[in-house]
């Protein structure tokens, strides 16, 4: 029971691990936009879903500790240079403790957006300094897979209407033999009208 209950509460340690801020703004965008959704699915499990601020690292230890569905966002740059990064310095509001020490004793269940732009050896480090319990990748691109659980490329994420939806057409037709031939020999306007000149194949 202990055991069960332990990984209860590790399914609600969520980190989203995005390469910008502008992934980041619109994951919180995504997670405000389909809370209703999510809450309807299952049963208005409360959510509390922030991005990570060096300035506020106080904030880990109510993730680590909290008893409600926790989504971390952040960005890679905030704790992949164990040299400068704060999140990876001793905290005196912290008890002396290291921020991403909070992190690493949750045990997160890791999701990366665009994991093809984290395949730097460094980069797989970082990751592994969170202390998954495991890691989810999600992509449209991929360039590695590893385990594939579940595929939705971009032809079907445009079937779908996932993705936005931009047609191109082209000014000139494909060559096609079985069709009619029209060759426009010439356009004249005046004033009061508009002619063209055709040449025409006709089957008689």
């Amino acid at each position: 029971v202990n055991v069960l209950n332990d990984l209860k509460r590790k399914f609600k340690k969520l980190i989203i691990v995005v390469t910008s801020v502008a992934i980041s703004e619109g994951v919180m965008t995504s997670l405000r936009l389909n809370q209703e959704h999510f809450s309807t699915l299952y049963g208005n499990v409360p959510v509390d879903s922030w991005v990570y601020d060096s300035r506020q690292v106080s904030k880990l230890r109510q993730f680590a500790q909290s008893n409600t569905l926790q989504i971390l966002v952040i960005n890679i740059d905030a704790f992949n240079k164990q040299a400068n990064n704060v999140i990876h310095k001793e905290n005196d509001r912290l008890s002396g403790y290291r921020p991403i020490e909070f992190v690493q004793t949750a045990n997160p269940i890791v999701i990366m957006d665009e994991p093809q732009n984290m395949e730097s050896d460094q980069a797989k480090a970082a990751i592994a300094s969170l202390n998954p319990l495991c890691t989810l990748r999600y992509s449209a691109t991929h360039r590695n897979l590893y385990n594939l659980v579940y595929r939705l490329d971009p032809v079907r994420a445009y079937d779908l209407k996932l993705v936005k939806r931009i047609e191109v057409d082209s000014v000139l037709d494909d060559s096609d033999f079985n069709q009619p031939y029209i060759y426009v020999q010439s356009i004249s306007a005046t004033s009061s009208r508009i002619t063209a000149k055709l040449m025409i194949d006709v089957n008689d």
